[in-house]
């Protein structure tokens, strides 16, 4: 349980009128979207704290065992110089994005109004810190190697100025500002990661695999085995809000949803138009897979 949870009209115990308890009044007690008794959701996974660990221990030791096979085999020597570059323009910078998405995760951790809700998101958040200090590591590597390609020094300023990466900018910086908690967790895990999925870890994936760059491909799937985990929760948080249709929670997600999808779509055009000329195809397939993952949960977006 929840201590901020025990009294809605003063969730911490100084009462209600510090600034803190009006920050939960306002942005999780009086959210719109309710429910009778959040404490009943369950995780699908039932994970906890040990079962988490053991099970990133071994996706831990799996991605150090890619990543030392591949050096061993001078991997990053035989990359073409398009894949060099696609790198530094859209896998090394992607840290600032996924670290966006953790932030984003952390706060609604802070903001959940279940303590079963918050350990999903300890662990999608922790999931996500595991990402960035991965592809950091990437390009500490990707910099040794080609040290005049870029890599760790132009990764901001890509994520700040380039082209391909404003529409993920305008959206996780608006996300990050949505202090509702449960439309900050529409806006993260139906819009936000959804169309990360689908363009940085499943089509852009692609793209590496067809150029020969399978570390990275490897790297991206074991990436998405993670998001997998964290689809099945939200899938299932977003069916316990809609159990009861009397409490107009479907309304509230497709107001929010006519509201963040348009964003998520510009995001994923964004970064496609940069992939040259698998870049239409891409965008296509991505907006097609980031739209079923919410029609699957009965959303018209």
């Amino acid at each position: 349980m929840l201590w901020s949870t025990r009294d809605q009209g003063a969730p911490w115990a100084m009462g209600p009128e510090i600034p803190m308890s009006k920050w939960y009044i306002k942005y999780r007690n009086q959210s719109p979207l309710t429910h009778a008794d959040w404490d009943a959701f369950r995780d699908p996974d039932q994970l906890v704290y040990r079962g988490y660990n053991m099970i990133q221990d071994g996706q831990e030791s799996f991605v150090d065992a890619l990543l030392d096979d591949y050096s061993r085999n001078e991997h990053d020597h035989g990359l073409t110089p398009e894949s060099i570059q696609r790198l530094a323009r859209f896998y090394t910078p992607a840290r600032f994005l996924i670290h966006t998405a953790q932030m984003a995760s952390a706060y609604l951790v802070t903001m959940a109004p279940a303590s079963t809700v918050e350990n999903c998101l300890i662990f999608q958040c922790a999931d996500q810190f595991r990402w960035v200090s991965r592809i950091a590591y990437r390009t500490a590597e990707l910099y040794a190697i080609h040290a005049d390609a870029g890599f760790n020094g132009n990764e901001r300023q890509i994520w700040e100025d380039d082209a391909a990466w404003q529409g993920f900018r305008e959206l996780m910086e608006k996300t990050l500002v949505t202090w509702d908690w449960a439309e900050q967790f529409t806006v993260l895990n139906l819009v936000a990661k959804p169309a990360i999925d689908a363009v940085l870890i499943d089509q852009f994936a692609g793209l590496c695999r067809r150029d020969g760059d399978t570390l990275t491909s490897l790297l991206l799937d074991a990436q998405m085995t993670d998001n997998m985990r964290s689809r099945r929760w939200t899938a299932a948080l977003v069916e316990f809000a809609l159990e009861n249709a009397e409490n107009g929670n479907m309304d509230v997600f497709d107001k929010w949803l006519a509201k963040w999808v348009p964003l998520g779509n510009k995001a994923i055009e964004a970064f496609s138009d940069g992939l040259g000329s698998e870049g239409a195809g891409i965008a296509a397939a991505a907006l097609a897979d980031a739209a079923k993952f919410r029609t699957d949960l009965g959303f018209n977006a």
